[in-house]
């Protein structure tokens, strides 16, 4: 195992002035800490780990603000200083949207936690960004609410980070993505000011401007609190699983479903690979079936109403209602991770999600497998369609390659991905569903957006963050020292 060289400790007079703002105790700099906060979930970090070597590189310091305040002051020292900073929250990003070029001031908002108020009459909820995912539902969920976004990473994850990254949840197909449920977003700028944009339901006063830093990964400034839309635990509630012997009846089915308005909580129909992996329990004659696991919820009337529909729809595509037990073995398990026992094995795995309009699925899944498959023939590749819209859907891709050399690995690594990606923009699908940017994808945020798409955002970028501190390197945009070297000419 190659070893890990620690760089050098960060200045002395630095850590005095970030002192003096978050107290001595809340700046960490020792070697271990800065190996802690240098990577995020990314598979690609693990993949290096593996072999002794970090994604890119260490932080020079990691700060815990416990406000705003120091939130503001720590940016205001960044900025003046030309130091680039990552804004951290609980590093289950699996793009390297958190990991450190090299450098960097993380900047750690785990402290800013709870609820700050509950209003029981507009139905939101104005929470601090650092607050953990389940924490916050389970909260909400003592006072009679919910908050509708329930990511597999719920309990490793941050409200900050859901709209840091423009996740979605599992139940997204009824309360809609992350972008729905903002009304209001506190954000520190790079320079230290504070921007409150006020929660509403809907404004015509101009451009958007939460929907800057809704996605933007820490690259405009840092999210400090928002107010969500949240709901009334549900009265009622009624799981299906059911089984289609094609593919595309299934979609097509789904496709209806959401088309006709009916907004099922939870819809998770699987290929033939993960499909065979999950019927099990089943009976002989079930288990080759294409398995789909709906959930619908709410007041009890509409409830039996949507069931009802729902299984006309599917009788309609040549489908039928199966035993529940695949889908309490989903439910028992939806928020764990699947990835530690195979990356434990010394495979190199990955998820790739895309989305895709009907038109293009299933043609697309075919297309997508394929694409995969030329690069890295025999891997196993497979897929499931978990959040669902009227206009399209997103395609979840699982992807194990075998064990091999990191060198051999990555590179095999880095082809499938490209093959994936280009092929879904051809079919005319979005390169990104809910896992965002971070560092792995940047490569294709042109092909995308277009040259002209790319400079917007880049141009964006310049005049929120001139000297190029926030999260270098991230969104396709380029890192901070090449930022700085344009600014100078």
């Amino acid at each position: 195992m190659t070893e890990i060289a620690p760089p050098s400790a960060p200045p002395e007079d630095l850590v005095r002035r970030l002192a003096r703002i978050v107290g001595a105790g809340n700046v960490l700099s020792s070697d271990l800490d800065r190996f802690v906060y240098a990577r995020d979930r990314a598979p690609f970090g693990t993949y290096r780990l593996r072999e002794g070597h970090l994604p890119e590189g260490w932080p020079c310091v990691v700060v815990r603000p416990a406000d705003v305040s120091e939130v503001a002051d720590v940016l205001r020292l960044a900025c003046e200083a030309g130091i680039p900073v990552v804004p951290y929250g609980a590093g289950s990003g699996v793009l390297g949207g958190a990991a450190s070029l090299g450098g960097e001031i993380v900047i750690d908002l785990k402290r800013l936690s709870g609820i700050i108020e509950i209003d029981r009459v507009d139905h939101t909820a104005n929470v601090c960004a650092g607050m953990n995912g389940a924490l916050f539902e389970a909260e909400l969920r003592r006072a009679g609410f919910t908050c509708g976004h329930l990511p597999q990473s719920l309990a490793m994850s941050t409200v900050g980070g859901w709209v840091a990254c423009r996740g979605a949840g599992q139940a997204s197909s009824r309360y809609g993505k992350i972008e729905d449920m903002v009304l209001g977003l506190e954000v520190v700028l790079p320079d230290g000011r504070l921007l409150d944009i006020r929660p509403q339901s809907r404004r015509s006063t101009g451009p958007d401007l939460a929907g800057i830093f809704v996605g933007s990964e820490g690259t405009m400034g840092i999210i400090v609190s928002a107010t969500l839309r949240i709901w009334p635990v549900p009265a009622a509630r009624r799981n299906l699983a059911v089984g289609f012997a094609s593919l595309e009846g299934g979609l097509e089915c789904l496709r209806a479903i959401m088309q006709a308005g009916l907004r099922p909580a939870v819809v998770r129909l699987y290929d033939a690979v993960e499909s065979a992996a999950r019927t099990q329990s089943l009976d002989a004659a079930d288990r080759d079936l294409f398995l789909c696991l709906l959930s619908f919820e709410g007041p009890e009337r509409i409830v039996a109403a949507e069931e009802a529909e729902a299984l006309e729809m599917i009788g309609c595509a040549g489908g039928r209602r199966l035993a529940d037990a695949p889908f309490h073995e989903w439910e028992a398990v939806r928020y764990q991770s699947y990835s530690p026992q195979h990356q434990a094995a010394g495979r190199f795995m990955d998820t790739i999600e895309v989305t895709l309009p009907w038109h293009a699925l299933p043609q697309g899944y075919g297309r997508l497998r394929a694409a995969a498959q030329r690069v890295a023939p025999g891997a196993h590749f497979g897929a499931h369609w978990s959040h669902v819209y009227p206009d399209g859907a997103c395609q979840y891709m699982t992807l194990r390659l075998d064990p091999a050399p990191l060198a051999e690995g990555e590179a095999l690594h880095r082809s499938v991905w490209d093959a994936v990606e280009r092929e879904c923009v051809a079919l005319g699908g979005a390169i990104a569903h809910h896992h965002g940017i971070g560092l792995l994808r940047g490569r294709w945020m042109e092909l995308e957006h277009g040259a002209a798409g790319l400079d917007v955002i880049a141009a964006v970028k310049r005049t929120i963050d001139p000297r190029g501190i926030m999260n270098p390197g991230k969104l396709g945009l380029p890192a901070a020292a090449t930022v700085r070297n344009s600014i100078d000419g």
